[in-house]
């Protein structure tokens, strides 16, 4: 991919450079997007669930590295990679409360 056509694709999605990923809330199905470059290879990456809900939880992060862990492995070509990085990566996550289908206890 030409320089010329990496700038039409930044500006189209309004992304601020080529590995920096963006949040798309108005997407109807995807919740981020970035444009990965990892060698000579570009991708336009769309990654995470709207559906997805708020629970980043200690246990719901471990879950999804214990799901995906082999695709994040994969690098930066993988949406695995940039949901990780993006949504559940870092010691908290988000501060927003679960919806109520995602407070129920296991055994409760």
């Amino acid at each position: 991919m030409s320089p010329e056509q990496i700038k039409a694709k930044l500006k189209r999605f309004g992304l601020s450079g080529v590995n920096k990923p963006k949040k798309t809330p108005t997407h109807p199905t995807k919740k981020g997007v970035v444009l990965a470059k990892e060698g000579n290879v570009v991708k336009l990456i769309r990654f995470g669930d709207q559906k997805m809900g708020h629970n980043y939880s200690k246990e719901a992060r471990a879950s999804f590295k214990a799901r995906h862990g082999k695709n994040i492995k994969k690098g930066k070509l993988s949406a695995a990679y940039w949901a990780d990085k993006l949504f559940w990566s870092g010691k908290g996550g988000s501060t927003k409360m679960p919806p109520s289908s995602q407070k129920h206890k296991k055994g409760v």
